[in-house]
């Protein structure tokens, strides 16, 4: 087999750039290990800052998102009782946020490619990326019991932290940067009607909590609880009991319960690797970083790396600049990490850490009230929340 562009992974960050990539001309073959039903089993997070929003819009797949997406012009932020309001829409110019789950992204991305005949092989095992460094690179791999050699210009490894891409660079040409935080979050699907019209993130002196939401029957809670803690030792009741304390009182009395749909226990941290290229293999979204959920960070960054590799490619096949890949790290790092200072802010901010002190807490608490007091630091937290802007490739 032979294409231009082969893309390890069929989530998101690999379909979306399949779908630019086959809009532009340029042909591309996705490899998959898993299933599509297990693909679209996962349970993510549905934050779409306004730039994800508009490059869903330019590949052709947001009609769904369009119709369906609730669109968030602000948030709430919880602390000593009271609820702050975040108006994103008034500090940033017009721009706001759309609450629209990761599966959904990827359902309308899956069948927008299946419409467009793109191929993507799922069920591949033993994919292996081979000179990377050359500028003959191909991937190997079996499907349906048969090996396989994929000849390609360039290698897209969009297939997530535990991914072959990221390890198939030697290790000596990589540094990482990581952050493991001392708990975790623990969240709950139900379908119950959503507590406040827009997200709600709240600082408790039990811990953190926030009220969220895939639509507008169907919410989505997390409760910060301790790295050890087990999802078989908390009960619907229990963890409603525990998001209700949590909450400011007039916020708690509105809320409505029920039984769980989903309910499970995702740990927190901080993870870089610079470069995210290796010759002609590129790291996007979490093969290359991972942020706390905190910030809503982790999709929307996928997103702003494929924008970039995007735009790249496009300087490649449509202007005959090859040299435009050494751009792809160097950008995509500088909104890379900014992203994780803003996540890594609003962790710190908003969790109880084991070493909390009643000073840290004072200080804690003093600034988010610094923050929200001021305009320009409410400024600050809307610009950031909403999403920074691409940066353009030269």
């Amino acid at each position: 087999m032979k294409t231009q562009v082969a893309i390890i992974g069929a989530g998101p960050s690999g379909l979306l750039l399949g779908q630019l990539l086959s809009n532009a001309g340029i042909d591309n073959v996705i490899v998959e290990r898993q299933s599509p039903e297990y693909v679209l089993g996962r349970i993510r997070a549905g934050v779409l800052e306004q730039g994800m929003v508009d490059l869903l819009r330019e590949a052709g797949v947001a009609e769904r998102l369009d119709r369906e997406g609730l669109v968030h012009d602000g948030f709430e932020l919880a602390f000593n009782g009271r609820c702050e309001h975040i108006d994103l829409k008034g500090l940033t110019g017009g721009k706001s946020v759309t609450v629209y789950g990761q599966t959904e992204v990827t359902r309308d991305l899956m069948q927008a490619r299946q419409a467009n005949g793109g191929i993507t092989l799922y069920g591949v095992g033993d994919v292996k990326p081979q000179d990377m460094d050359s500028d003959q690179p191909y991937l190997t791999f079996t499907h349906q019991g048969q090996p396989v050699r994929l000849d390609c210009d360039y290698i897209a490894g969009c297939d997530g932290f535990h991914g072959v891409s990221r390890q198939s660079i030697p290790t000596h040409k990589l540094k990482e940067f990581e952050r493991v935080y001392p708990f975790g979050w623990l969240g709950i699907l139900a379908d119950t009607p959503p507590v406040n019209d827009e997200l709600i993130y709240a600082n408790h002196p039990r811990g953190f909590a926030l009220c969220s939401m895939r639509s507008a029957t169907r919410t989505r809670y997390y409760l910060q609880v301790g790295a050890d803690e087990r999802v078989e030792d908390w009960s619907d009741q229990r963890f409603w009991d525990e998001l209700k304390t949590r909450l400011p009182e007039a916020v708690a009395q509105r809320l409505v319960t029920g039984p769980s749909i989903e309910k499970s226990i995702a740990p927190l941290r901080s993870f870089v690797v610079e470069p995210m290229q290796y010759g002609r293999l590129f790291l996007l979204g979490d093969a290359a970083h991972i942020v706390p959920p905190t910030g809503a960070k982790g999709l929307n960054l996928a997103a702003s790396d494929v924008n970039t590799l995007y735009r790249i490619l496009l300087k490649v096949y449509r202007e005959g600049r090859p040299e435009a890949i050494e751009q792809y790290s160097a950008i995509c790092l500088r909104r890379i990490w900014k992203a994780e200072r803003f996540s890594w802010w609003m962790t710190s901010m908003l969790h109880r850490f084991p070493d909390t002190d009643d000073f840290s807490r004072r200080m804690q608490e003093t600034e988010l009230d610094y923050f929200v007091s001021s305009e320009a630091g409410r400024r600050t937290i809307a610009e950031n929340y909403v999403g920074l802007p691409y940066e353009d490739v030269s």
